[in-house]
This record gives structure tokens, sequence and C-alpha cells, in this order.
């Protein structure tokens, strides 16, 4: 039998799931998100680090907490710093995040001709799943053109077409709701892909430019004088005011400033950051979450 061919095999050990991923060497990026408190950490280290026992047991410690604990999907440049396009080392994954109409998604990928079968999908929350393959030889241009696709083809969020999303890790719960949910993820091939794997149709329209401005266009501010900057915050406070993600919305910010800003995620975080601590200040009590910049550790 093949090996892409054996039985599906559950995941629920993060470290098993890191070291399948990545080379030990290869530095990643973990999050732990604390929507509750509004604490947000980033660590860039090393996937043989973020697997050892010391910094799962943290990790663990951290989600027992509240916290939700996530890793960047394609590994980062040796001295990086941020979490970054241009940071971005290799790719090494593309995805779909399926938050509506799970079961018929993952069917319709299942009997899809123009996908081979993933070698991962994650139960990320009831009827929700990630779904990841492996890939070589693509560039960041080639994964996110593709990342829209499979996103348009098979009805995956749209904000989980970037290469540095980060997505949920097997063994831990997710805290987005009352009861704990605990993720868990199914092996279903050991293949490594390539761009020919996939007989997607690829065109301008699955830009990461273009996506992004259809969707944001409609909710930028009537044409006045204001600068770009304050477009921005004013997006970021609309969307907090009405429940949006802050990790969803710096998302946004950052794609749209990705080729006007040496940092656009930085900017982007900190837009957030300043637009949330305003609301607060004024009495609002609608956001559904909370962040604070980035805490990174370069290990």
């Amino acid at each position: 039998m093949n090996p892409a061919e054996k039985p599906a095999l559950t995941i629920s050990s993060a470290p098993e799931y890191i070291l399948d991923n990545f080379e030990h060497t290869d530095r990643i990026a973990v999050l732990v998100l604390n929507r509750e408190c509004g604490e947000t950490i980033q660590r860039i280290t090393s996937a043989q680090k973020a697997a050892s026992p010391e910094f799962q047991a943290w990790l663990r410690y951290k989600n027992a907490n509240g916290s939700d604990i996530y890793i960047g999907m394609n590994p980062l440049k040796k001295d990086a710093a941020t979490r970054t396009k241009e940071e971005i080392e290799s790719i090494k994954h593309v995805y779909l995040d399926v938050d509506h109409g799970g079961s018929e998604a993952l069917e319709a990928i299942e009997n899809s001709s123009a996908v081979p079968k993933p070698n991962y999908v994650l139960n990320s929350s009831p009827d929700k799943h990630q779904v990841v393959w492996k890939v070589e030889g693509m560039d960041l241009e080639e994964a996110e053109g593709l990342l829209h696709a499979m996103a348009r083809e098979f009805g995956g969020d749209p904000a989980a077409t970037d290469a540095t999303r980060v997505l949920r890790v097997p063994g831990f719960a997710n805290k987005k709701y009352e009861t704990n949910f605990y993720v868990e993820a199914r092996r279903e091939s050991t293949e490594t892909y390539h761009l020919r794997d996939f007989k997607l149709h690829i065109d301008s329209q699955d830009s990461p430019r273009h996506s992004y401005d259809k969707r944001a266009k409609p909710e930028s501010a009537p044409r006045t004088n204001l600068s770009q900057s304050e477009h921005d915050w004013a997006f970021a406070k609309r969307a907090l005011a009405r429940g949006d993600d802050p990790e969803e919305i710096t998302r946004k910010i950052a794609l749209y400033r990705d080729q006007d800003k040496s940092d656009p995620e930085y900017y982007a975080r900190l837009t957030v950051t300043k637009a949330l601590a305003e609301i607060r200040s004024a009495g609002a009590t609608n956001t559904n979450a909370v962040v604070s910049p980035i805490d990174e550790e370069r290990t």
C-alpha cells in the first residue's frame, strides 16, 4: 500500500504534530491568545524547542488558564523577529479554514479531483475544520493564489488565505466557547505535494491584494481628506464596536498595508490596540475579544 493511502490516524499530541510538519531547525511562530484578559504572546523559536517538554508545559499552563494556542504554518527566516510575509523562509503548507458547512465542505474536498488528499484535517470546534496540505516548490505568490482559489472553490474562510496565517494545534482546548473543545488532527496522507497537484484555476482575481481590496472597500469610510492611516483607525473602531475578532481586524489591515508599510503587522496591531483602548475608555462593552501588542521572543 502506498504510504499516502494508509488509514487515517488521529493525532492528539502537539509535539508529534509539530515535528511531523517541520524540520527540527525550522523557526516557527507560536501564538498564545487570551481573549478574556487581552493577552497576546508570540514566540518565534525552533520547531524542536516548540515541541520540547518545557515549552509544551508552558503552553498547557497558558491553555488551562484561558489562552488559545496557534502556530504559523510556514517557517520563518533565521533572524526573523516578526511573523510577516517578508520574514517567511519557505512555503511548506497550504490550508483551508472551514467555518461553515464543515461536513459538507470536507466531503466536497474528499470527492474533488481538483485537490489531492490533505495531510491533516483538524477538528477545531464542532463542525469546523482546518485542512492542511504539505507542499514544496511554491513561492509565496503561488501559495497565496492557491489559498484564495481553494477558499473560493470550497467555501473556506477568505481571511485564512495569507501565508502568515496561524492555525490551531492538536491537543489544546479551543477557548472561544463556554465548553472546552479539544482540537484533534486526523492524518490522511504522508505525501508532499506540488503546485501541479492542485487542478484549480488561479488567475489575477485570486491575488491577495485583489481579494482584500474587494472585501475591504465596501467597509471603507466615505471619500474624504483623511489619510489612509486615519481610514485604518476608523475601520478598526467600527469593526471592534460590532464585536469582530481583533486578530481578524489586524490581519485585514496588515494585508491592506503590506505594500506601503515596512512592518505592516506591527502597524496593524498597534492601530487595533489603540482603537480598542479608546473604545474601552469610552465605556464600550460590546467587544468580544481584547488584544495587546505581541510579546516576541527570539530563541
